[in-house]
């Protein structure tokens, strides 16, 4: 396989092989609808030759809202007619649209959301801290229709197909986990498997009743996490193994949960834009931030994994061998000749990229030109932690107009 070909995630073809990854914009307005600066993050990316994007995640329920401000939703009829501007903009320029959608389940704030936070059991989140109302059978049926709800208010605003966000501790990954799922009635993990895939497979049915079994399905996966007890590889096996009986339509591959977020996305540790502009941070006293400063953050550090290339490539190799499901992989890829290695060498379907787009949304371009061109994007991680603030996703280090504080102004 090369980069530059054609391929296809189902019935759908893209013009090459790359993907920009899910990547959250902080640019839809205070009801979830998308704003000029939501469309103008997607128009760079689109006329310069990315294969296809998939949004930052969109909330199926105002209950499943991230803390983030700026986060679009997919609940309502009005706010979806909105988005057709963007496919037709999108596909203006033979680039494909994925809305990923989601619920956070327990990783989000009831002061922010104005709901209390659910959750697939009790167990609250080591990061979000709230203990979650665990969520009753009709209440689960009622989620499930709202992802099918989505899919369909998707499908008719003109996107090619959506993508179930199952990855990253939100709430279909919370079901997956035995580490948090200790339902004892129909959605607990399975006795076998020891993987909790009813809830998903439910979900994808729904889709499918809604949209039609020609409507493209995609699934981010977390291949492991960082709890006491981790996704193991015959659990992620398992779950690829499903996934394949699904016949879902291209599955990307992740890691982690936001109980331990800077092992999604790996590189620097930015702590003082996290003490200005976290939400759980930045309404603390001098005194609190001095012992995040000194003592929490040093232990938080000491879980996480260094920044290496490619590093969800073995966990998509693995996939790779259980299933013929084109395959996406995400994370560390910072060149042409690494995004060769992954796609001509190992045969992985697709790569798919975030930070390295917010620097450069004409990366693919200049990979193009460049074989071998090697991203600007130096992991700070201060895009990732500036998603809690009230401006749109950008890079900052490449282009700081907003200031970032130092340790003596918080």
């Amino acid at each position: 396989m090369e980069i530059f070909e054609e391929a296809y995630i189902g019935s759908v073809r893209l013009k090459n092989r790359i993907i920009r990854s899910a990547t959250f914009e902080g640019a839809a307005d205070e009801h979830g609808f998308p704003t000029e600066s939501y469309f103008h993050i997607y128009k760079h990316l689109a006329a310069h030759d990315v294969a296809a994007v998939i949004t930052g995640f969109a909330y199926v329920t105002r209950n499943g809202k991230a803390m983030h401000p700026g986060q679009a939703g997919c609940d309502s009829p009005e706010m979806m007619n909105s988005f057709s501007g963007l496919t037709e903009m999108l596909h203006g320029y033979e680039c494909k649209a994925f809305l990923q959608i989601a619920h956070t389940g327990r990783q989000t704030l009831s002061s922010v959301t104005g709901c209390p936070v659910v959750g697939v059991s009790s167990k609250k989140s080591e990061y979000f801290k709230e203990i979650p109302h665990v969520l009753t059978i009709p209440e689960i049926s009622g989620l499930i229709s709202s992802f099918g709800k989505a899919a369909l208010l998707a499908q008719k605003a003109g996107f090619d197909g959506v993508q179930l966000h199952a990855a990253h501790g939100y709430l279909i990954h919370q079901f997956l986990l035995s580490s948090i799922n200790n339902r004892t009635d129909e959605f607990k993990p399975d006795l076998v498997t020891n993987v909790g895939t009813l809830f998903l497979q439910k979900i994808i049915e729904n889709i499918r009743d809604k949209c039609g079994h020609d409507f493209p399905i995609l699934v981010k996966i977390s291949a492991s996490d960082d709890y006491k007890k981790p996704f193991s590889q015959d659990q992620f096996l398992h779950l690829i193994d499903f996934l394949d009986k699904m016949q879902v339509s291209a599955i990307e591959i992740s890691y982690g949960t936001m109980d331990a977020p800077f092992n999604i996305f790996r590189g620097d540790f930015p702590g003082e834009c996290i003490l200005a502009e976290n939400n759980i941070y930045k309404g603390k006293s001098p005194f609190y931030k001095w012992i995040a400063r000194n003592m929490i953050f040093p232990s938080m550090k000491k879980r996480f994994f260094v920044l290496q290339p490619m590093y969800n490539l073995p966990y998509a190799l693995l996939a790779r061998k259980v299933t013929r499901i084109p395959i996406i992989v995400v994370g560390g890829f910072r060149s042409g000749s690494e995004i060769n290695h992954a796609i001509h060498d190992c045969g992985i379907d697709f790569v798919s990229l975030c930070r390295p787009f917010i620097t450069e949304p004409n990366l693919v371009l200049k990979l193009k030109k460049d074989p071998f061109y090697e991203s600007k994007c130096v992991s700070c991680n201060q895009c990732a932690v500036m998603c809690d603030s009230l401006h749109p996703t950008r890079c900052y280090h490449h282009q700081p107009r907003t200031h970032i504080p130092s340790p003596i102004e918080i």
